[in-house]
C-alpha cells in the first residue's frame, strides 16, 4: 500500500523537483528543509533514517550514486516514474475549484498502452466519463503531463482544466 508521508517518496519528490533529478548528497543532507518545502515533509531529518533510505532505494534501483569529486544522488527513470506517481497521489488539502479532464484516444495497435493509461487513472482516483474520458479535482496537470511524456503518448492524450462541467 502507498505511504503518503513516507521518507522515501520524500526523498524521490525532492529528486524529481531538482533541474536533472540530481542533487549534491551532502547539500541534500544539510538543507532537507529546503527541498521538504513543499513535498508535505515536516519531520526532521535523521542522518541514520536518511542513508537507509537511500540504501534501500539504490537496492531497489530508484536512485544511483554518481561519484566525482562529491557524491551526488541521481533519480532514475524507475524512480522518476515512482516519484511521479507519488505526487498524483499525494492528498490536496483544499480543492482549488478547478476540474482536470483527460482525454484521449491512443491507436488500437497500441492497446496495452490504452488499457494501463485506464488502470492508473482508476488507481489515481480518477472518475470515468466515458472510456476515454476521465475527470477529477485534483490539481494533477504537471505530473500527469510529465507522465504522459515519460510514456510517450502525448500525441493521444489532452489534458485540460476547467472551472466548470456539467455532470
Amino acid at each position: 500500500m502507498y505511504k503518503r508521508k513516507s521518507f522515501s517518496n520524500f526523498i524521490l519528490l525532492a529528486l524529481e523537483k531538482a533541474v536533472d533529478g540530481t542533487v549534491r548528497f551532502n547539500d541534500f543532507a544539510q538543507n532537507t528543509e529546503y527541498y521538504a518545502y513543499g513535498n508535505g515533509w515536516d519531520y526532521p531529518l535523521d542522518k541514520s533514517s536518511l542513508s537507509k533510505t537511500l540504501k534501500r532505494l539504490r537496492e531497489n534501483g530508484l536512485v544511483d550514486f554518481i561519484v566525482d569529486d562529491e557524491i551526488s544522488i541521481r533519480l532514475t527513470d524507475k524512480g522518476r516514474e515512482k516519484a511521479i506517481l507519488a505526487n498524483l497521489l499525494l492528498e490536496d488539502e483544499k480543492w482549488d475549484g478547478k476540474w482536470r479532464i483527460l482525454i484521449f484516444d491512443v491507436p488500437e495497435k497500441r492497446r496495452v498502452v490504452r488499457d494501463v493509461l485506464r488502470s492508473k487513472l482508476k488507481n489515481w482516483g480518477f472518475v470515468g466519463w466515458q472510456q476515454s474520458v476521465w475527470v477529477t479535482k485534483k490539481n494533477c496537470v504537471k505530473p500527469l503531463k510529465d507522465f504522459i511524456n515519460q510514456v510517450g503518448i502525448k500525441d493521444w492524450v489532452k489534458v485540460f482544466e476547467a472551472d466548470e462541467v456539467d455532470l
